[in-house]
């Protein structure tokens, strides 16, 4: 089975990562997994533009297909924040607890229904060769008051879907899976896989 380098070393997306990437007929192998200790600056401006800067990066170290993402929580009431700045929003090295306090704090004089937000996710798989192609998702919700749910991770847990009442982190796994914004770019991903490596999808 060829070989699909993941360009992360967060443990929440690879675990989402494998059960998503599960049919696509690749072995998911990862950077620590390999031994590769690179650090990207992430200076795009958009989310595609950081997912390609990490996928051609990893994708020249490794020699192998390299699928990357950047994805993040666009907020209207804070004119699209934190946006590309998602995992930064209360500096480097904030807790994901730390982010989300931010956050809160920044919406509280607002009310729920115009705390309306997205999570968008933007894929990008890179081959050796220079090749780049680019598959996105988005999920609509709101913002929480408070957090609740303690599965997921990042800002799930105030991540607020109202036509279920439940917050992402209030979610079963396999539920988040099926609806997420990254869900939906993987499956978008799979299928780019599956048209530009036919042969991976052989039953040897």
């Amino acid at each position: 089975m060829a070989e699909l380098l993941l360009a992360t070393n967060n443990q929440g997306k690879i675990r989402e990562y494998r059960e998503l990437l599960s049919g696509c007929g690749f072995e998911l192998v990862t950077p620590a997994g390999r031994g590769i200790d690179i650090a990207i600056a992430e200076t795009g401006d958009t989310f595609a533009e950081n997912a390609a800067i990490k996928a051609r990066a990893f994708a020249a170290a490794s020699g192998l297909v390299t699928l990357a993402d950047d994805s993040g929580l666009e907020v209207d009431a804070l004119c699209g924040a934190p946006g590309v700045r998602s995992a930064r929003y209360a500096g480097e090295g904030a807790s994901d607890i730390e982010r989300n306090a931010l956050l809160l704090e920044n919406l509280r004089h607002v009310p729920l229904p115009l705390r309306t937000a997205r999570f968008r996710c933007v894929i990008a798989i890179a081959e050796p060769s220079g090749g780049m192609h680019l598959a996105d998702g988005v999920i609509e919700g709101l913002i929480a008051v408070t957090p609740r749910g303690t599965s997921g991770f990042g800002y799930d847990p105030i991540f607020y879907l109202p036509e279920r009442h439940l917050t992402i982190a209030e979610l079963e796994p396999v539920e988040k899976n099926r609806i997420s914004h990254r869900a939906a770019a993987a499956a978008k991903a799979c299928a780019i896989l599956r048209c530009l490596f036919p042969e991976s999808n052989k039953v040897s």
